[in-house]
């Protein structure tokens, strides 16, 4: 965010409500344009106009404010700094950087305190990649900074400019805003530097949007095998208060095969928030061995910071991640949660005294959250590359209520649908994701690349789906009359859908085996399991009794797998299901 301002007064503060004010003497202003307010110089947006009154909404604490205080126009939207020194570094909603306004005034953030967004005395080494007389345009790369050990900082023309280079500076260590490239268009002399401004609420231009057919990776069986996500997807992770939607998100930003990671805490309570800042420094990132902050970025606005800024802060994490996006990389977005987001903008809407919707939301609520989650997606960019951004919105109910506007509103603007259980968070179950309540509708999409692993993978996937689905119905019979006295063909799926549920579903977190699964790894568990319920059911149609079937060592041996087997460790996968061909068939043998 920039820290330059207007420094002519032009309006007048006349009434002050919560986050919101309103101000006189503002006729030229426009929608969207940041002020700041009073003597601190709080910064704010206008989001009203009538006449010369202008609504500002205040990211920062108003105590102290009054009526008869000043407030200055800026001359623009809320715009982002956008550059190296965004890896590793953790802002607030409208990107300040929250490590140096901790070293300027300590834990708490002082109203009006300002610093740069990126450090404009830190310098980076610059290697150019174009030459004197090179015609550029919009979105093209002109000069690269090796900005982590694990990502390369494609320094990319601002959308919109383009010209011949006339200037290119040599190879060498220099700071963000020195000038490393000049362009020329119609006389006109642009001066690029490693930092470029966009407006928080615009989306980043790109040449195509392309079909998701490569399913992202999270290494989550319950998610990779049953509920895919794709590359350029999005997804909604509903649940209660304590059904682990914070540490699925945390398990995803780790694991999932992005190249870049955005944790937007939206609203979230300080403590949680606090381990996350704690936490995340102390991941090692598989992909490099080292800390996993080399390719994240975290937006922290916790439930005490201003609601506005709560607000925002979503659209500044897209608009980062659509800057990597733009360089070529995979970028996934997290964001925790979208239902705080909601209240904020409730919370606004009621002090602007507009008409409320259902439950006192907005009744721009659906049109919000559409514009945040169209912003996802996997395009060819403005260079030709592709990228793309991949968006995981948490979303909290109150009290597990999926009828909520929040959740219904989501569901319609996302194609992948986690539902998290609170049975299934109580019974030490993760990831809680309910396997009745979930659905992706990328399966079709993404269904090729599975298949090209292996033919008979959707088949497999039916067939275990058909049975924790048929389990369900049949334990409504089971809480009447007991199991005992279904037909052994039915004591059959109960059994399948146990092991599939411990040995499949579940998922140890904790476990340096079982944290993450290879997709390798996921299809020889699924066949193994599926080869178990095709055998087991073959002897229980021959009169096989399914006491005998359950006696069989590899009932053990099957949930135990996940974490006793490696990922890299195909042969002992193959002897697994090799093993359970074997047993039945001795099983069947012995008892004819």
């Amino acid at each position: 965010m920039s820290s330059t301002s207007t420094e002519e007064q032009q309006g007048t503060v006349i009434r002050a409500s919560g986050s919101v004010v309103e101000a006189s003497g503002l006729r030229d202003v426009q929608m969207h344009e940041v002020v700041e307010v009073g003597r601190d110089r709080l910064v704010g947006e206008v989001i009203r106009m009538a006449e010369d009154v202008a609504t500002i909404q205040v990211y920062e604490h108003m105590t102290g404010l009054q009526p008869g205080d000043a407030v200055y126009p800026r001359g623009g939207p809320l715009r982002l700094s956008l550059g190296p020194g965004l890896l590793g570094n953790i802002f607030d909603g409208i990107q300040r950087p929250l490590v140096t306004l901790t070293e300027q005034g300590g834990s708490f953030i002082e109203p009006g305190q300002k610093a740069d967004s990126l450090a404009s005395d830190e310098e980076w080494p610059f290697t150019p990649r174009v030459e004197e007389g090179d015609e550029l345009s919009g979105g093209q790369v002109f000069g690269v900074v090796q900005e982590t050990q694990a990502i390369e900082h494609r320094l990319l023309v601002p959308p919109r400019q383009r010209g011949k280079v006339v200037e290119v500076k040599s190879a060498g260590a220099y700071k963000p805003h020195d000038t490393m490239c000049v362009l020329e268009n119609d006389g006109e002399r642009t001066e690029l530097t490693m930092v470029h401004e966009w407006p928080t609420r615009e989306p980043r231009p790109f040449q195509q949007r392309l079909l998701g057919d490569t399913p992202l990776i999270t290494g989550q069986r319950v998610i990779d095998t049953f509920f895919p996500i794709t590359e350029g997807g999005t997804s909604a992770i509903p649940g209660d208060f304590g059904t682990g939607k914070t540490v699925l998100q945390h398990s995803l930003a780790k694991w999932a095969q992005a190249d870049i990671v955005i944790y937007v805490g939206c609203g979230e309570r300080g403590n949680e928030m606090t381990d996350i800042l704690r936490e995340f420094p102390e991941l090692e990132d598989p992909q490099t061995g080292r800390s996993v902050m080399e390719r994240t970025v975290l937006i922290a606005n916790t439930s005490n910071m201003p609601v506005a800024a709560r607000e925002v802060s979503i659209y500044t994490g897209i608009t980062v991640a659509e800057y990597y996006r733009d360089m070529g990389y995979r970028v996934a977005l997290m964001a925790d949660s979208t239902s705080r987001w909601a209240e904020a903008l409730r919370e606004i809407s009621s002090r602007l005294e507009e008409m409320p919707a259902e439950e006192g939301f907005p009744a721009y609520l659906p049109s919000s959250l559409a514009q945040f989650y169209e912003r996802a997606g996997k395009m060819k960019t403005l260079n030709g590359d592709e990228g793309s951004i991949s968006v995981m919105g948490a979303v909290s109910p109150p009290g597990g209520d999926f009828s909520e506007p929040v959740t219904q509103h989501t569901k319609r603007f996302t194609r992948c649908f986690w539902a998290l259980d609170r049975e299934l968070a109580h019974a030490r179950h993760y990831p809680a994701v309910s396997w009745t309540e979930s659905y992706s509708e990328y399966l079709t999409d993404i269904q090729d690349w599975w298949t090209k692993k292996d033919p008979e993978w959707p088949q497999l996937r039916k067939e275990a789906m058909d049975v924790l689905q048929e389990e369900d119905r049949l334990q409504e019979i089971v809480k009447l009359v007991g199991p005992d006295v279904l037909p052994d063909s039915q004591r059959l799926i109960l059994t399948t859908a146990d092991l599939l549920k411990n040995g499949f579903l579940q998922q140890n977190a904790m476990d340096t085996v079982d944290m993450y699964c290879t997709p390798q790894k996921q299809l020889f568990l699924l066949r193994a399991f599926v080869t178990f319920h095709r055998k087991a059911s073959q002897l229980v149609d021959q009169g096989v009794p399914i006491a005998r079937i359950r006696e069989a060592d590899v009932l053990q041996d099957l949930p135990r797998a996940k974490s006793s087997i490696e990922n890299g460790d195909e042969e002992a996968l193959k002897d697994l299901i090799r093993e359970v061909e074997r047993q039945l068939e001795d099983v069947g043998s012995e008892s004819q």
